[in-house]
């Protein structure tokens, strides 16, 4: 990577990050509002006959408006895994409406969100000249998940999301509010 496009890269982050710091918004009912940062890790189910199902990592940035309700925007990639000798690999960009039910006298919640999403798979295998190709969809999509609260800043979830299609994607991550 050049010079020129690390510098840019770093400015980009650094405003990003910075700009959590003021979006704070007092709502008068006692909750201000807050935007939040997390990382995932996790695995793709592709239902493909004859292809491993990829290792998944992603990034999620999204903003809270009360204790329950939020939005939130997301990519996921994955590894090149193993098609019948050739590699597959997929990644998908979703925008979702989020919904928190925080239990009762401790840190866990449950989550539910809905959405669209846009889902990439390239597949090739040129030696047995199965597939060498990508199909790309966009649909209504949604998960579920559950979470644990450790402080007021730093939470841990587990979800499963429904993509479209056969496609689904199973995820662990820690989440970073500002």
């Amino acid at each position: 990577m050049k010079t020129l496009q690390k510098t840019i890269l770093a400015l980009a982050t650094g405003s990003l990050l910075s700009v959590g710091a003021q979006a704070a918004v007092n709502y008068g009912n006692g909750y201000t509002g807050q935007p939040y940062v997390a990382a995932k890790v996790g695995q793709f189910d592709l239902d493909i006959d004859g292809a491993d199902d990829p290792t998944a990592y992603g990034v999620t940035a999204g903003y809270n408006f009360d204790p329950n309700f939020g939005v939130e925007a997301e990519y996921v990639g994955s590894d090149d895994a193993d098609y019948r000798g050739g590699d597959i690999d997929a990644k998908t960009y979703g925008a979702y409406g989020t919904y928190r039910y925080a239990f009762p006298n401790s840190g866990l919640y449950a989550k539910g969100k809905l959405g669209v999403a846009k889902t990439e798979v390239e597949a090739s295998n040129t030696t047995l000249g199965l597939y060498d190709g990508s199909k790309d969809d966009t649909n209504l999509a949604g998960g579920v998940g559950l979470g644990y609260a450790v402080n007021s800043d730093f939470s841990v979830e587990a979800e499963y999301d429904m993509l479209g299609d056969d496609r689904d994607l199973m995820t662990v991550g820690a989440q970073l509010k500002f």
